[in-house]
């Protein structure tokens, strides 16, 4: 059985790159993101390059496609070496970027996506200043989920020094990233 999940998660990645319609390259991404939720397939999708595929999916005119691919990092990243692998490719920048998505779904996998990447080395990004007013920001939000969700990032990730110094700019700056559309 092992060796036809292999096979199965390498056809999905082909047809991925092969294919010219935007449909299938969406339903092969939301295929990938499902899989990318059983730890059993950690190793393969490793393997097969898929955490490349869906940091590079991040920044497609898609919204579709990057919600599927900060889905399926989302996913990913509970473990170790996932979450290390992303960590060092750069990946929490366009993780960020997906921040200022109007797509509630995206904008809630990269929130969450950011606290599970969040590590006594990594907070620094995670949780730099822009995060935290942003966070502020989505603790307002009409959306029950994406406020309870930010309340728990600014809670349980951030220090109150950070807080408090995201009011503070939040005070005297033009707010930047927009809340997703309700």
């Amino acid at each position: 059985m092992e060796l036809g999940r292999l096979e199965y998660l390498q056809a999905l990645v082909t047809e991925f790159q092969v294919t010219d319609s935007s449909e299938a390259k969406e339903q092969v991404l939301a295929n990938l993101a499902n899989f990318a939720y059983d730890p059993k397939n950690y190793e393969y999708l490793r393997q097969l390059q898929v955490l490349d595929l869906f940091l590079d999916m991040l920044t497609e005119d898609n919204e579709t496609l990057v919600e599927f691919a900060i889905g399926g990092l989302c996913n990913l990243c509970l473990d170790k070496t996932n979450k290390d692998y992303i960590l060092e490719a750069n990946g929490v920048e366009p993780i960020i970027n997906c921040l200022s998505s109007s797509n509630e779904e995206t904008v809630m996998s990269a929130v969450t996506t950011l606290m599970y990447l969040t590590t006594p080395q990594s907070c620094q990004q995670t949780t730099a200043l822009p995060v935290v007013e942003c966070m502020l920001r989505f603790s307002l939000s009409a959306s029950r989920r994406l406020s309870n969700l930010a309340t728990v990032f600014l809670e349980d990730y951030c220090t109150p020094l950070q807080v408090e110094e995201a009011q503070n700019l939040s005070k005297h700056t033009a707010v930047g990233i927009p809340l997703p559309k309700d």
